[in-house]
């Protein structure tokens, strides 16, 4: 039996571009001055250009849920909107997003499950034509060479909250990387996901989106 991943909707936020940081929950701040809010918004205006700035990319992914259970895999990704979390060929499940709804297939109990991003801060990540800025903030970081995001939207605390944590890399689109997310859900289960290994501008095949659907056959696809 395969080890089992953690609900579908703390998997969901959790990979969801799929987002970074330590979980930062929502904290009252002090009102910037002109010259901090000026600076975040130039800030948060590189990480919009960043996102993008990414046509296709492929990573090697870690993800820790708050238990420090760890799955690993490959994370592809293809504007606009297509996103795949691929856990290796002897996985029973599968993550994949086709730019509209995220999908969990699950091999071995014959399972799909769906779950639509395109108005979810998820969206702002998947789709470049959602702006970030919409739901995010800038969050101050000790690292002038790392930049921090905070991402939600107040009037859907049900999708909760994700923080981007990217680095600056002359080599990545904008000049910004994006290093890792931690998704805090509306349940407070949190979901770390850690890049490496990241390419960008790789040949990336539609068909690579797509998947055998368990409820009609048992065959998982290569």
């Amino acid at each position: 039996m395969t080890k089992r991943i953690p609900s579908f909707r703390t998997l969901a936020i959790g990979l969801g571009a799929g987002a970074l940081a330590l979980g930062l929950a929502p904290v009252g701040t002090a009102p910037l001055t002109a010259p901090a809010a000026a600076q975040a918004t130039s800030d948060l205006d590189k990480v919009v250009g960043a996102l993008r700035g990414i046509s296709t990319m492929k990573a090697d992914f870690t993800q820790t849920d708050r238990q420090g259970s760890t799955l690993r895999g490959q994370m592809t990704l293809k504007r606009p909107g297509k996103i795949r979390f691929d856990y290796g060929k002897d996985a029973e499940f599968l993550v994949i997003s086709n730019g509209k709804s995220l999908y969990m297939i699950d091999y071995e109990v014959n399972q799909v499950e769906r779950w639509p991003i395109g108005n979810s801060p998820l969206g702002a990540l998947f789709n470049p034509e959602k702006d970030v800025k919409a739901f995010g903030k800038i969050v101050a970081t000790r690292d002038p060479n790392v930049l921090s995001v905070e991402v939600r939207d107040p009037k859907k605390p049900e999708f909760g909250m994700i923080t981007l944590i990217f680095v600056r890399k002359p080599s990545a689109p904008g000049g910004l990387e994006l290093a890792y997310w931690v998704a805090l859900d509306a349940q407070n289960n949190r979901t770390r996901v850690q890049l490496s290994n990241q390419r960008y501008g790789v040949s990336v095949a539609d068909s690579a989106f797509t998947f055998k659907d368990p409820r009609r056959t048992t065959r998982r696809p290569g």
